[in-house]
């Protein structure tokens, strides 16, 4: 199929794209790397009466230390993010992720705003970004709010922007000494959607793992943390010998979503297997 006719504008400030959107209302869609949007267009999902390209839009770019955060601009490629040292130093979980992301001609275009606005669950930025307990920096007309990542994913494509605001960025905690993360997904092809995935960090002490978080893609609506397997390790470290009482937590609170190729309970399973592995790997360090 073709895509339907629309209109398309460039706009080189955010004032000229919230002019556009507020003139156009509902009928316009913001275009950054296009990777979602595009395939809608072309299956007749979505029929904008305009395009607003806002990839000539400086303040939405770059990725920048702020102060005690990392901030990575909406407009920001997967590519960039794989090949960004301070990501590398500052964020490693999301160097550790980016390789998941599909293939390398979608990671040169697609946009970690994108991702974040689209709330994909099966996606990978979601997930690492609620993992880390980041922020996401939202900018309207009337001007800027802070959105906690537990905040942001509402429901199934469905996130706390308001009426008006986009994604402009997104702050992340600085990666500390004694800081683990870890990253992995099954996917029945590299480049697919994954099956089940997790992201995963913790702060490593002499008597193990505190501050344990583990966030999974592929099994709810949103992105989805495990409260329940974390707060079994709020008081103390998690060690070697307790990893087994985390997965099977994990196993008991989580109730995913079947797929078309998978069933509830072998995600279910498949999250454990995940759960195991990157702890233990973790904890081999400590």
């Amino acid at each position: 199929m073709k895509a339907p006719a629309f209109d398309y504008q460039k706009p080189r400030s955010l004032d000229a794209m919230f002019a556009l959107m507020d003139t156009h209302g509902d009928t316009a869609r913001l275009l950054a790397g296009g990777q979602t949007l595009l395939a809608t267009l072309n299956m007749r999902l979505s029929e904008p009466a305009l395009l607003i390209d806002i990839t000539a839009i400086d303040a939405l770019k770059g990725i920048r230390l702020r102060g005690d955060v990392l901030s990575i601009g909406a407009l920001v490629t997967h590519t960039e993010i794989e090949a960004s040292p301070l990501v590398a130093a500052h964020a490693p979980l999301l160097a550790l992720a980016v390789p998941h992301i599909a293939h390398r001609a979608i990671r040169n275009l697609g946009t970690w705003g994108g991702s974040i606005a689209y709330a994909d669950p099966a996606a990978e930025w979601p997930a690492c970004l609620l993992a880390l307990d980041g922020v996401v920096v939202a900018r309207s007309a009337a001007g800027e709010r802070r959105i906690a990542a537990r905040d942001f994913f509402v429901d199934l494509y469905t996130t706390a922007l308001a009426d008006g605001e986009i994604v402009a960025a997104c702050e992340l905690p600085l990666h500390r000494p004694g800081n683990v993360v870890g990253f992995d997904e099954l996917a029945r092809r590299h480049g697919d959607y994954a099956i089940v995935g997790v992201a995963f960090a913790a702060r490593r002490s002499a008597a193990g793992l505190d501050d344990l978080r583990l966030a999974f893609l592929g099994v709810a609506a949103t992105p989805w943390r495990a409260r329940a397997a974390e707060a079994l390790f709020a008081e103390r470290p998690l060690t070697v010998d307790r990893v087994d009482a985390v997965v099977a937590a994990v196993r008991h609170e989580i109730e995913p979503f079947a797929d078309l190729t998978n069933s509830a309970a072998m995600k279910r399973h498949l999250a454990g297997v995940l759960t195991r592995r990157l702890l233990l790997q973790s904890l081999q360090g400590v």
